[in-house]
């Protein structure tokens, strides 16, 4: 196993940090503090292929594999945690599904517009009753010759104030409700299609996070992803590809808030000297510094499964369970390094500390990636 980033990587690396620096940097605080998307910064994105990380290159993409893609969000991430939030949704779970279940024609038609950022993808799963339990989707998308007549309510969509392109999930068979969850792609200019009020969230503010209605809308049936019932196949397929985007940043918000307690550690004086030097801070960094580390080789160990094309369920769940952790620890951590600074908004940390929370949340809380690790590993030994 070779511990060292390839040259290709490296470079990867380099050139996302740059632009995250150089574009994110300066008005990450802002966007944050006024929930804003910042459309400029989208534009400038476009022509560099980050709406296309992962689409083949015959479609317009980048055609990046899996840790190239991880390192850009991660990169991301670290400046800004709700750009790469929408980064990584529309790759993972917008245009990934078209990727891997797409016919050619749906390809030909979605993915260049996907893949030049034309439009943002969302993926639109999660309704009041149905987030954990994802066979519980209550929309429904009734066939009448020729067409799916879709209706229903999606909440707490990722870039859903901004999509373009929204993989609905709905019941395609009402006498079995869940077992006939299809995927159909709608786009916004589509008659009953609309959006609802943007979340006052605790972090990611400048994602606009929002409900999606949909009132009798009407799509061809050549919109529909897969077959009829393969809903629940796509999307938790999809979730796997997603949780190595919310693993990788997760991994970039950690680092962020460890970079800052470790600049802030060197220069805040108590007692006349740093308080880098007082011994418990020192753990802190060293357990900051060491989970870290842990969690960017268990992501790693995922994104090299996924490229060598072999089944990395498993390996997702647990980089995501992990990462996720490491990076709510890892900002309590620097917010209490910086103290009352810490609770200031005028610090980054603050932002980083409420960021992190929602990464343990979506695309699969916690909880569900425990019983989806449990799963892998019993499968294994029997």
């Amino acid at each position: 196993m070779d511990f060292n980033p390839c040259m290709k990587h490296k470079a990867v690396r380099k050139s996302v940090r740059k632009f995250a620096e150089t574009e994110l940097g300066p008005i990450a605080h802002d966007i944050d503090r006024d929930s804003r998307f910042p459309w400029e910064i989208i534009e400038k994105m476009r022509p560099l292929n980050y709406f296309g990380l992962q689409v083949p290159k015959e479609y317009g993409g980048a055609e990046l594999d899996c840790t190239s893609y991880a390192i850009t969000i991660e990169e991301l991430s670290r400046v800004c945690a709700a750009i790469g939030l929408c980064i990584t949704v529309h790759n993972s779970v917008g245009a990934y599904p078209i990727v891997r279940f797409g016919t050619p024609e749906q390809k030909k038609r979605f993915l260049p517009r996907l893949a030049s950022g034309e439009q943002i993808g969302a993926f639109c799963l999660t309704e009041a009753n149905a987030g954990s339990d994802a066979g519980a989707v209550e929309t429904t998308a009734i066939y009448d010759n020729g067409q799916y007549v879709i209706n229903g309510t999606k909440v707490f969509v990722t870039n859903g104030g901004v999509c373009g392109l929204a993989l609905i999930f709905a019941v395609t068979n009402t006498d079995t409700q869940g077992a006939g969850a299809s995927v159909l792609m709608v786009e916004k200019d589509t008659p009953g299609f609309s959006v609802g009020e943007l979340e006052d969230l605790c972090g990611m503010r400048a994602n606009p996070v929002s409900s999606l209605f949909l009132e009798d809308v009407r799509v061809p049936e050549d919109n529909m992803l897969g077959r009829p019932g393969d809903g629940l196949k796509i999307g938790l397929n999809a979730l796997d590809t997603g949780r190595i985007g919310i693993a990788a940043q997760a991994l970039g918000i950690a680092q962020a808030a460890f970079e800052a307690a470790v600049k802030y550690s060197k220069e805040r004086q108590q007692f006349k000297k740093p308080i880098a030097s007082f011994q418990t801070i020192q753990n802190y960094l060293a357990d900051m510094a060491t989970e870290i580390d842990a969690a960017r080789l268990l992501l790693y160990r995922a994104c090299a499964i996924n490229d060598a094309g072999q089944p990395f369920g498993t390996e997702a769940a647990m980089a995501k369970l992990y990462c996720s952790t490491v990076a709510s620890r890892v900002t309590n951590l620097a917010l209490q390094i910086h103290g009352g600074y810490g609770y200031s908004k005028e610090y980054d940390v603050e932002r980083y500390f409420r960021d992190a929370k929602i990464t343990e949340i979506y695309e699969g809380t916690s909880e569900v990636q425990r019983l989806v690790i449990a799963r892998g590993v019993l499968s294994q030994l029997t």
